[in-house]
């Protein structure tokens, strides 16, 4: 057993305090929009880190900093390309446009703009993707505690979702968010932690360095920031730029219900945009403090035959007795925060776009209230039941991938052509979502005869994204549109208008 006393104090201490801030903010949940939306009432700091600690999480703990034991420091353009950009532009346009309209989901807006159809499978399908998602995490944790409790997975993967799921149940957003702050202070000081302790075991950056291309030829891409396509790694520079940079990046951070979800409850449009913008700042340090740490444990530690598991053995063989416990709190607020988030927005997709609006459309508040926690229960089951299938993946980070390959693309493209092009038709958006889904199974499928790299889920999101679009587009201008009348307030440029005329209006009425 790794953690000795003072560390297991450390970490009972940590997970009471979290456990706390959900008991502490059930008192203020007293109608469905305090649960999902924290009632509105969150500021942009509290939000910008919750979404950074809920993007990174324990996926990123382990998996990033595996998968860069295997690639090397390409990884961090997920980040530094993959994030910033896109957070930067859903900041300066597609979170205020949401808050603006008061939707609670991305597929309610989905559902304005087409149709009822589009709504729920839209709903539908992030309902599986993000319920397997946690799967992964709930994984990661097993894999932290074997390593340095040596406990069996399940059991693991069980204790955890009992705590997380106990305190997003009786708290909502305002205690997701809230112990996300936390948790994200405990993170980043935890991820300085080893990383100052490797460099200073290895003897520096330099020595490091030398230390990972004495292992051989297969590792001078390593730190190589542009990979080429000739290599057998899932991060080709076409990959980066194409898959990442243009569709699965913008997905994530514009049309994704867990990130969406937290500039939703901000206290007004101001605050929802400074709040994104906050967390792009605070993106620029992930690579630097999950990335580099895969480095250090390839110099130190060459040979582990599974990536995801080079940081719990950094945490295990490197840091002392108080630090270990430290470090191992920081890991699991990741794990917490990742698993937090995705329940609460799963349980709003659930509640909201499924069970109100073709189940129980005449469900009081209170009822919406009640089953938005039953929901939290059921998932955290379902995520229970599929965790292992994780250990089928060559790394969570890839699977967790993977996963959203299969939606981001077609999500992507109806979104922007619905937001952005008045013609686009319900026609148009329902095939163009569906179509896009097949496009991205088919090439799955099939990647071993299509691509030349492994784990082509960049190259997915691309192809679907484009065949997505292209199918939007030929559908809509062979079908009727919507009257422009219905389309106000749905379709930026005519929203543009609309406040330009108001403007003008409170001008007017202002003089007179």
């Amino acid at each position: 057993m790794a953690l000795k006393g003072i560390d297991i104090v450390i970490v009972l201490l940590y997970m009471g305090g979290i456990v706390g801030i959900g008991v502490y903010f059930k008192k203020y949940i007293s109608t469905s929009e305090d649960f999902f939306l924290a009632g509105k009432m969150l500021p942009f700091w509290a939000i910008g880190m919750s979404i950074v600690v809920s993007d990174i999480g324990a996926v990123d703990f382990v998996g990033l900093t595996g998968q860069a034991y295997r690639y090397g420091i390409v990884v961090g353009n997920m980040d530094w390309i993959g994030s910033i950009p896109a957070m930067i532009l859903a900041a300066l346009v597609f979170i205020p446009y949401y808050w603006r309209a008061g939707v609670f989901t991305i597929p309610e807006y989905l559902g304005r703009r087409y149709n009822t159809g589009v709504r729920a499978i839209h709903a539908s399908m992030w309902l599986i993707v993000m319920a397997f998602g946690l799967g992964v995490t709930l994984w990661a944790t097993g894999v932290l505690l074997s390593e340095l409790m040596g406990w069996p997975i399940m059991i693991s993967i069980v204790i955890t979702a009992v705590v997380v799921g106990f305190y997003t149940m009786m708290g909502g957003l305002s205690a997701v968010v809230m112990s996300d702050v936390v948790q994200l202070i405990i993170m980043f000081v935890g991820g300085i932690a080893i990383l100052v302790l490797g460099l200073w075991q290895l003897g520096g950056w330099e020595a490091m360095v030398q230390k990972i291309q004495s292992l051989g030829p297969e590792y001078a891409h390593h730190f190589t920031m542009i990979v080429s396509p000739k290599e057998n790694t899932p991060y080709p520079w076409t990959g980066i730029l194409f898959g990442l940079a243009i569709v699965l990046a913008p997905a994530y951070f514009i049309a994704n219900q867990t990130i969406v979800q937290r500039s939703l409850g901000a206290r007004n449009e101001w605050h929802a945009k400074a709040s994104v913008l906050w967390g792009a700042f605070l993106k620029m340090f992930i690579p630097v403090l999950f990335v580099f740490p895969g480095l250090i444990a390839l110099a130190l530690y060459p040979g582990i035959a599974d990536g995801d598991r080079a940081f719990p053995i950094m945490i295990k063989r490197l840091l002392p007795p108080g630090m270990t416990g430290l470090l191992f709190a920081a890991f699991f607020s990741g794990l917490m925060s990742t698993i937090d988030s995705a329940v609460n927005s799963t349980a709003t997709i659930w509640t909201k776009d499924i069970y109100q609006r073709f189940i129980k459309k005449d469900a009081s508040d209170r009822h919406l209230l009640i089953m938005g926690r039953v929901f939290t229960v059921v998932l955290m089951v379902f995520a229970v039941a599929t965790a292992p299938i994780t250990s089928l993946f060559p790394g969570m980070y890839v699977y967790m991938q993977t996963l959203l390959s299969f939606i981001q693309g077609p999500s992507l493209a109806i979104l922007i052509l619905g937001m952005f092009w008045a013609r686009a038709t319900q026609w148009g958006g329902l095939v163009g979502l569906v179509g896009g889904f097949f496009i991205s199974a088919g090439l799955y499928i099939f990647k071993s005869s299509l691509f030349t790299i492994e784990d082509p889920f960049l190259f997915i999101s691309w192809w679907s994204f484009l065949g997505s679009l292209i199918l939007t587009v030929s559908v809509s201008l062979f079908t009727r549109p919507y009257p422009l009348e219905k389309l106000r307030g749905l379709v930026y440029g005519m929203v543009l208008k609309d406040e330009k005329l108001q403007n003008v209006i409170e001008k007017n009425m202002s003089k007179e």
